[in-house]
């Protein structure tokens, strides 16, 4: 996937742990966890507010793109059109 959640990053520079991020949060520590993990598939503009909110930071560090292999075959496929 070409959007990478930089959660972990967050979390050990506010030395916080993911269980008091979900406190604050209002969000399941499963839930947090597939965030952190990568494995999410999407996410929420209310939990994406919770955790800006908290966490007291703006979406885009949250989330960083990363082109993925896919994403450069495409750029190709458009160019070649």
């Amino acid at each position: 996937m070409a959007i990478r959640v930089t959660l972990d990053r967050i979390l050990l520079e506010r030395r916080m742990s993911l269980t008091d991020l979900s406190e604050k949060v209002g969000v399941t520590l499963a839930n947090l966890s597939i965030l952190k993990t990568g494995k999410a598939k999407a996410i929420r503009f209310s939990t994406l507010n919770a955790l800006c909110r908290v966490l007291e930071c703006q979406p885009g560090e949250l989330l960083a793109y990363e082109p993925s292999d896919s994403d450069v075959l495409e750029e190709v496929a458009d160019a070649a059109e």
